[in-house]
């Protein structure tokens, strides 16, 4: 596993040829993670039913099939950099709530184990370049889901746990998580989520969580540390939003 930080949309034209071949040989995945500019944000809407993409494409300049019957559609948002907007619009469309913000290279295999040996190729499904929305219009479109009511009952984890400082289990956490999309097996992106909001209630610092998310998840290690840091920083932020309701 290899990553290269901060290329420019030039240099990654120059390399990705070769390292395309390269990858396809080693049947390594190329995954990319698109860079917030010029106040546009890029939200990743991952995990998508047949029908939920297509819900997603009068507002995506790109949609993508990653795998039989599992799509992503990204949305450019211009002056949004509200986290709790970003969910809000995942949770409406129906995507994965802890999306990493990374993607495969269309026309590339999904070298994932379990479609071994005949893996899938990513394909491109709808494609608007230049298309740039907004808060007020995905709003206006009825399409993100409302802002919630603070809870007043007890959250599912407790802010105040005062027991040993120790890991919680990682493997509970696969087995309480729900079924992925296609119903193959648990949604590991929620166990992450989990795992990392019980480890950071529990007084474990978020880098710390992130790291150890690595060795335990298998969709961490494919694609890599940034997504086992949001993964932990999200969790982390949730847990201080829970506190809050809580002490209210």
């Amino acid at each position: 596993m290899h990553f290269r930080r901060q290329l420019t949309p030039g240099r990654l034209r120059l390399i990705m040829p070769e390292l395309l071949r390269s990858s396809a040989t080693l049947q390594h995945n190329v995954i990319v993670r698109p860079r917030t500019v010029s106040g546009i944000a890029h939200v990743q809407l991952d995990d998508l039913t047949a029908e939920a993409v297509e819900r997603a494409k009068p507002i995506a300049f790109l949609c993508l099939q990653t795998s039989p019957g599992n799509y992503q559609a990204w949305v450019a948002v211009r002056h949004s950099s509200d986290p709790d907007f970003t969910r809000r619009l995942r949770k409406g469309v129906g995507a994965d709530p802890t999306a990493s913000g990374a993607t495969r290279i269309a026309g590339h295999p999904n070298f994932k184990e379990k479609y071994a040996p005949n893996f899938p190729r990513v394909e491109i499904t709808h494609l608007a370049p230049g298309r740039i929305t907004s808060r007020d219009e995905l709003e206006g479109q009825g399409i993100v889901a409302p802002r919630e009511e603070p809870k007043t009952s007890r959250p599912r984890v407790s802010p105040t746990y005062a027991g040993p400082r120790k890991w919680p289990s990682y493997q509970r956490c696969v087995e309480n998580a729900p079924p992925n999309h296609s119903n193959t097996g648990p949604d590991i992106s929620r166990a992450d989520f989990a795992w990392c909001m019980t480890a950071i209630d529990w007084g474990w610092g978020v880098e710390e969580t992130a790291a150890l998310l690595m060795e335990q998840s298998s969709k961490a290690r494919e694609n890599g540390e940034q997504y086992a840091l949001t993964t932990a920083q999200n969790a982390g932020a949730a847990v201080q939003r829970r506190r809050g309701q809580v002490a209210k």
